[in-house]
C-alpha cells in the first residue's frame, strides 16, 4: 500500500466514510473507529457534529488547520454566504481543480502533481498548490511525458469520478478550463458535506 492510499485509508476510517469514494477504506464488518476507544459510538453533540463537518471538509481537500483556517477567513470576508463562498474558494484552488478533472487519481497525488510543475495556468508553469483560480483560467499538463504517465493514465480511467459542469475539460489535450462557481449541491462529494456547520463551528 502507497503512503498516498493509506492516508485516505486513514483519514476514511477515522471519520467512519470513504471520503473520496470508489473502493471503500472501510471495513463493513467493523463498527468502529481506530483506537482503543474506537467502538464507543455515542451520539455526537452540536460541537460534535460541527467539528466532524470540519475534519470531513479539511481532510478532503488534504489541507491543513493553519490553512484551511485562512480560507474560512477569506470566505467570510467575501459578500454572501460564507459557506458557499468557502466551498467556491476550495474548488478554485488549483489542487482540486487538477483532481476534479481527473488529471490525478487522488488529491494527495494533485497536490503531489502540482508541486512537481507538471502543469501550467494560462500557460505558465505554476507549481502552487494553494493558488487560486478566476473563470476562464486554463489548466493544461505541460509535457507529453507527464500526458502519458501511470498516474495521468489512472486518473482519467476512473468510472467512479466525472468531471462537474462548472469545469470545461478536453479529454484530448489533457486540459481544463475553470467556467463559474460552483453551488454546493454541483460539487461532486461523495459524502456529505456540511459547510454550514463548518461555520458554526468558527463562529463559537
Amino acid at each position: 500500500m502507497t503512503k498516498i492510499v493509506a492516508a485516505k485509508h486513514k483519514i476514511s476510517r477515522r471519520l467512519g466514510e470513504s471520503l473520496w469514494g470508489g473502493k471503500s477504506p472501510i471495513d463493513k464488518g467493523r463498527n468502529s473507529r481506530p483506537g482503543q476507544h474506537g467502538a464507543r459510538r455515542n451520539k455526537l453533540s452540536d460541537f460534535g457534529r460541527q467539528q466532524q463537518a470540519k475534519q470531513k471538509l479539511k481532510g478532503y481537500y488534504n489541507m491543513q488547520e493553519r490553512q484551511f483556517r485562512r480560507f474560512f477567513a477569506e470566505a467570510g470576508r467575501l459578500k454572501g454566504d460564507t459557506g458557499q463562498n468557502f466551498i467556491n474558494l476550495l474548488e478554485r484552488r488549483l489542487d482540486a481543480f487538477v483532481y476534479r478533472t481527473k488529471l490525478a487519481p487522488t488529491i494527495f497525488g494533485a497536490r503531489q502533481f502540482v508541486s512537481h510543475g507538471h502543469v501550467a495556468v494560462n500557460g505558465k508553469i505554476c507549481n502552487i498548490p494553494s493558488r487560486i483560480l478566476k473563470d476562464s483560467d486554463v489548466v493544461s499538463i505541460i509535457s507529453d511525458e507527464a500526458k502519458q504517465s501511470q498516474t495521468v493514465l489512472a486518473a482519467q480511467a476512473q468510472t467512479f469520478r466525472d468531471v462537474p459542469e462548472y469545469i470545461q475539460f478536453d479529454a484530448g489535450a489533457l486540459s481544463g478550463k475553470f467556467i463559474r462557481s460552483p453551488q454546493l449541491s454541483d460539487v461532486p462529494y461523495p459524502v456529505k458535506m456540511e459547510p454550514n456547520l463548518v461555520v458554526e463551528f468558527y463562529s463559537r
